[in-house]
C-alpha cells in the first residue's frame, strides 16, 4: 500500500554521558520519579490540568510500555553517575516514522538543576536518537515563560525556529509554545 507507514515499536535506548546513564524507566523507579513531578517548579511546566499529577507507577511501567508498543516515544530515567540516583527523566513522543521526527520532553530533581546535566542528557537522547536510530529531526516546546528549559535547548545545540502560538497547555492553561530542533545536518 502506499501512503502508509507501518507503525514501528519505538527503539530501545540506553545512552551514557560521562555524567548520567540515560535507560528505560522500571518499576523501581517508582520513588525517585515522584519526587521529580512532585517539584512545584517542575509542576509549572507540565501539561497537566492545575490540580492534575502524574501516576509515577503508570508512568514507569505501563503508560512507558504502551508508549514503546505504539510507537510514539518512550519514557527514560537520567540516573546521575556519582551517586546511582535518579534524578530526572526524559521522555519522547509525537513520533512521525514517515518523517522520522520526535519531540522530547524532560523533568529534572531540584538538587540536579543548574549543573548543565538535563542538557547533557537532551544532547545525548538527540544525537542517540539521530545516529544510531534513523531519526532525521529531534523536537523540543518551551513554553516561553520557562528560561531554564530555553537555556537547556540552546546548550544541548537545539535551533529555535520560531512560535507556535496557543499550542500548549501549562499550569493548567493555554500556552504558546516555542519549538527547537535538532536535526541529522547539525552533527556534520
Amino acid at each position: 500500500m502506499t501512503g502508509h507507514v507501518a507503525v514501528r515499536r519505538f527503539p530501545t535506548l540506553t545512552v551514557s554521558t560521562p555524567r548520567a546513564h540515560i535507560r528505560p524507566l522500571v518499576a523501581a523507579d517508582v520513588a525517585a520519579v515522584r519526587d521529580v513531578f512532585a517539584d512545584k517548579l517542575t509542576r509549572r511546566w507540565l501539561p497537566l490540568p492545575a490540580q492534575g499529577s502524574i501516576d509515577p507507577h503508570a508512568w514507569c511501567t505501563e503508560m512507558a510500555q504502551e508508549r514503546r508498543d505504539s510507537g510514539n516515544g518512550d519514557h527514560y530515567g537520567v540516573v546521575r553517575r556519582e551517586d546511582d540516583r535518579v534524578v530526572g527523566c526524559l521522555w519522547t513522543k509525537r513520533t512521525d516514522w514517515g518523517c522520522r521526527v520526535t519531540e522530547v520532553s524532560y523533568a529534572m530533581a531540584p538538587d540536579a538543576r543548574g549543573y548543565g546535566l538535563t542538557a547533557e542528557a537532551v544532547d545525548a537522547v538527540a544525537i542517540a536518537l539521530i545516529l544510531e536510530h534513523g531519526f532525521q529531526r529531534v523536537e523540543l516546546r518551551v513554553a516561553p515563560g520557562n528560561t531554564a528549559s530555553r537555556r537547556v535547548a540552546e546548550k544541548a545545540g537545539f535551533t529555535y525556529e520560531g512560535l507556535l502560538r496557543n499550542a500548549g497547555v501549562a499550569q493548567g492553561g493555554r500556552v504558546d509554545l516555542e519549538l527547537w530542533s535538532f536535526v541529522a545536518a547539525d552533527l556534520r
